[in-house]
C-alpha cells in the first residue's frame, strides 16, 4: 500500500476561500514518519487573521443564527453522513503521520462519529429554538407576577480550536460538533505536524455544500498572534502540553481581557490493579490487555494513555511477566503501510528524540527498563514499547515526567489507601482505571480518586468486552480532569454544546419570560376552550383540533368539575389490584398525617383528568407518548371534585418529520381551586390538517 500524493503547499481556509501561503512565506517542511520524505509544507504568512475572526463574529454567527438548533443538530448529522462516504481519502493520508489502520479508524470515525451523536442529542436534548432553558422557574413575588430563571444563548464570538499532532480529525471535530449546534463559528488551528490531515477534512466538510458560510476556517502553520485577536465574546479550546497551555493562559486577552479558555493538557493516568484481581482471573487478563492496548495505540500518542501502572506489591513480577508476554505475541512495530504491522511511529523523529529524553529522565531517576530499551535504533520515529519499573513508588519522576510515547511505569503499592495516594500525586489526571471484581474495593477507589480524575474506568468480567476502554472518550461523557489535565471539560452531551452558550439569569413577568423563552409560564396570557367557569370559551377551538401550524404558545382546555366518589375509589382499588390501605382503610388512613381520611388513588385521578381534557375523534393530535414532572399535592376524599387545566407549554417541531411534539402544563384542582397535581402531558402532532 501507498501513501496517497499529498498537497505540497498546505493552505488555509479563511473567509470561505482556499488561502495558499504567500509567495514569500517561511515554510515548514512536514516528514512522513517512517520514510521521512518531505508530505507537505505548512505555513500562515499572510494570512489574515485578524479579518478570519471578524468574518467568524458577523458572517458565520448571522449565517448560524438563521437555523435553529434542531436545524443545526440535522445538518451536522447529513454531514457526517457525507465524510463517512468520503472517509476514505483521509485514511489515504493518515499513514504518513505514523497511525496504523486502527489508529486512524479511531481519528477519522471516531470523529465522525462525534457529529453523529452531537446531532442525536442536540435533537432529542435540546428545543428547536435558540433559547435554552435551564433549571425550574422561581417565582419571586406573592402573587407570581414576578418570576426569574435561567437560559443559555450562544456566544456571540468564534470558538477557536488549538489542537494536538496526535488526533487531527477526531480533536478538530469533536470540538467542532457542539459549537455548531450552539451556533458558534469554529476557527481551527491545527498542529503542523499533522495538519494537512486536519485540511483535507476541513476541505471535504466545505465541499459537502451542507455549512453556513463561515461555520468553519483554518489557520494551517504556525498561527502566532491568533489570541492578539479576541476578546470575551469568544472561547479558546486548547488541547496541547501543559507548559504551552500555561503560556496561553498569561495572553493578556485571557487575564484581562475575558477570553473563556480551556485546555485539555499532559496526563500522567493511572490503572490500579485490585488487590482480587490475581493471576487466572477475567480482571487480570482485562488489566494486561488495556495496559498493552494503550501502550500500542496512536504509539502511545494519547493524552488518555495510561502511564503509570499500579500494582499490588506481591503481583508485581507476574504483571510484567504478562505485559512483556502479550507485548511479544501481538505487537509489530513497523510502517503502517506494511502488512502485518500493528504499531506504526511516532509522528516525527524529533517527537522520537523528545520521548526518548524523557525515559532518560526516568531512568536517571532511579527507574529500570523491564521491557524494551533506552538504544532504540530503529529508523526513522519508529520505536518499541518501553515499560519501567520503580520500586520507591514516591520517585517524584514517575509522577511528573510523561513520555508522550508507548511508555508506562509499573508501581508496587501495599494497600488500597496508598493506591489512592500514589494516584493522586499525578495532580489531576484525565482518566484513571480500576481493574477488579470486588465492588467495595471498587468503591473505595472510586472515592479515593475520583476528584483528582475526570473520567475513572471500573473494569471488570462484566465489561471487558464491551467497555469502550481506558482510553477512549465518549461523547455522552465528559473528556477532561482537574489540575494537571487542564481543569476543564470536553464533550459530555449536551453540556459540551453548552459550553458555547453564556447561561443568564432572567426575570420578568410570566408573559415576557414567555415571550423570551418560547416556554409558557404559569401567569402568562392563556387561550382557554371549555369551561366558561372556569376561564374556558365555548368559542375557542379545542387546542386538540389544531396542528402545529394553528396552535400556539398558550392555548389550552379548562375542563368541567368531576366528583369523585367512595365508589369510585374502591372500584379502581378492586380493578388495579392497588388496595394500599390510604384507599381502602378509614381509620388507617386518618391515623397517616398526610390524608384526611380515605383518598383517592393519585394515578385515577390522572386518568380522569385525561378523560376530561380529550378531545376523541380523529385529528392532528396522533399520540400521547407520556408524562414528566408529577406531583401530587393536595389529598381528594370522597365528596371532592376535581378539574383539569390543560395549556401548550412547548411546541418543538421535528425537523426531519411531518409531527412534532407538544408538551403541554396540566394542573388538577379541587372544587376550592387547590392544587391538587400538577404534571406535564406530551403529545405527537400534524404539522398540518390532514386533509
Amino acid at each position: 500500500m501507498t501513501t496517497a500524493p499529498l498537497p505540497l503547499l498546505v493552505p488555509s481556509y479563511v473567509h470561505d476561500e482556499w488561502w495558499p501561503p504567500s509567495d514569500d512565506a517561511e515554510l515548514a517542511d512536514v516528514l512522513d514518519a517512517c520514510t521521512g520524505e518531505v508530505v507537505a509544507r505548512t505555513s500562515s504568512d499572510g494570512v489574515d487573521v485578524a479579518g478570519a475572526v471578524d468574518f467568524a463574529r458577523t458572517v458565520g454567527q448571522r449565517e448560524l443564527g438563521r437555523l435553529t438548533i434542531h436545524e443545526r443538530a440535522l445538518l451536522l448529522k447529513q454531514l457526517a453522513q457525507y465524510l463517512m462516504e468520503r472517509k476514505d481519502e483521509l485514511y489515504a493520508i493518515s499513514y504518513a503521520t505514523g497511525a496504523t489502520k486502527a489508529d486512524s479508524w479511531v481519528d477519522i470515525e471516531g470523529g465522525i462519529g462525534v457529529l453523529f451523536t452531537m446531532s442525536s442529542k442536540g435533537r432529542r436534548e435540546l428545543p428547536n429554538s435558540q433559547v435554552v432553558l435551564d433549571g425550574p422557574t422561581e417565582v419571586m413575588s406573592k402573587d407570581g407576577s414576578f418570576i426569574g430563571t435561567h437560559v443559555y444563548t450562544r456566544l456571540p464570538g468564534v470558538a477557536v480550536q488549538i489542537n494536538a499532532f496526535n488526533f487531527p480529525v477526531w480533536g478538530m471535530l469533536e470540538k467542532f460538533a457542539p459549537a455548531f449546534v450552539a451556533g458558534v463559528p469554529t476557527l481551527v488551528k491545527p498542529a503542523p505536524q499533522t495538519g494537512y490531515v486536519a485540511a483535507e477534512c476541513v476541505r471535504l466538510m466545505t465541499e459537502s455544500g451542507l455549512l453556513p458560510t463561515g461555520s468553519i476556517q483554518l489557520v494551517s502553520g504556525h498561527g502566532h498572534g491568533l489570541l492578539d485577536h479576541l476578546d470575551y465574546r469568544d472561547l479558546v479550546a486548547f488541547t496541547g502540553s501543559a507548559r504551552t497551555a500555561n503560556t496561553l493562559r498569561q495572553h493578556p486577552n485571557v487575564v484581562h481581557g475575558g477570553v473563556r479558555f480551556a485546555s485539555e493538557a499532559d496526563s500522567l493516568n493511572a490503572a490500579i490493579l485490585g488487590p482480587d484481581a490475581v493471576a487466572g482471573t477475567p480482571e487480570r487478563d482485562a488489566f494486561v490487555r488495556s495496559v498493552v492496548t494503550e501502550m500500542t495505540t496512536k504509539a502511545g500518542q494519547k493524552c488518555t494513555s495510561i502511564r503509570r501502572v499500579l500494582v499490588p506489591e506481591n503481583q508485581i513480577d507476574e504483571v510484567i511477566a504478562a505485559i512483556a508476554e502479550r507485548l511479544e505475541s501481538r505487537t509489530v512495530v513497523g510502517d503502517p503501510r506494511d502488512e502485518g504491522v500493528t504499531m506504526g511511529a511516532l509522528v516525527s523523529v524529533e517527537q522520537k528524540q523528545a520521548v526518548h529524553d524523557a525515559v532518560q529522565r526516568l531512568i536517571d531517576a532511579g527507574g529500570e527498563i523491564v521491557i524494551g530499551s533506552a538504544q532504540d535504533e530503529r529508523s526513522g520515529a519508529l520505536m518499541d514499547p518501553v515499560l519501567l519499573r520503580f520500586d520507591d513508588a514516591d520517585t517524584e519522576a514517575v509522577h511528573t515526567v510523561e513520555a508522550f510515547g508507548p511508555v508506562a511505569s509499573i508501581l508496587p503499592y501495599r494497600d488500597l489507601d496508598d493506591a489512592i495516594r500514589l494516584a493522586a500525586k499525578g495532580l489531576g489526571s484525565l482518566v484513571a482505571t480500576v481493574c477488579t471484581n470486588d465492588p467495595e474495593v471498587a468503591a473505595t477507589l472510586v472515592q479515593g480518586i475520583g476528584a483528582h480524575h475526570g473520567r475513572v474506568l471500573v473494569l471488570n468480567r462484566d465489561d471487558a468486552r464491551t467497555s469502550t476502554g481506558h482510553g477512549s472518550p465518549m461523547p455522552q461523557l465528559i473528556h477532561g480532569g482537574p489540575g494537571r489535565a487542564g481543569g476543564s471539560e470536553e464533550l459530555g452531551g449536551v453540556r459540551s454544546i453548552k459550553h458555547h452558550m453564556q447561561r443568564t439569569a432572567l426575570q420578568g413577568s410570566p408573559g415576557m419570560v414567555t415571550a423570551v423563552t418560547g416556554v409558557w409560564h404559569t401567569g402568562a396570557p392563556q387561550r382557554l376552550a371549555g369551561d366558561p367557569e372556569f376561564g374556558g370559551s365555548p368559542h375557542e377551538l379545542h387546542p386538540f383540533r389544531k396542528s402545529l401550524a394553528e396552535l400556539r404558545i398558550g392555548d389550552g382546555y379548562a375542563s368541567p368539575l368531576r366528583m369523585v366518589t367512595l365508589g369510585d375509589i374502591e372500584a379502581f382499588a378492586h380493578e388495579t389490584g392497588d388496595t394500599f390501605y390510604a384507599h381502602m382503610d378509614e381509620e388507617a388512613a386518618a391515623a397517616n398525617p398526610f390524608f384526611p381520611g380515605r383518598v383517592a388513588h393519585g394515578y385515577l385521578l390522572v386518568s380522569w383528568a385525561a378523560g376530561l381534557f380529550v378531545s376523541p375523534d380523529p385529528g392532528p393530535v396522533l399520540a400521547n407518548y407520556g408524562l414528566e414532572n408529577l406531583r401530587f399535592i393536595t389529598p381528594v376524599p370522597a365528596g371532592d371534585s376535581i378539574r383539569v387545566t390543560l395549556t401548550a407549554k412547548r411546541i418543538t417541531p421535528r425537523v426531519t418529520d411531518e409531527y412534532g411534539e407538544v408538551c403541554w402544563d396540566a394542573v388538577i384542582h379541587n372544587q376550592h381551586g387547590e392544587v391538587v397535581a400538577t404534571y406535564d402531558v406530551l403529545t405527537l402532532v400534524d404539522k398540518e390538517q390532514s386533509s
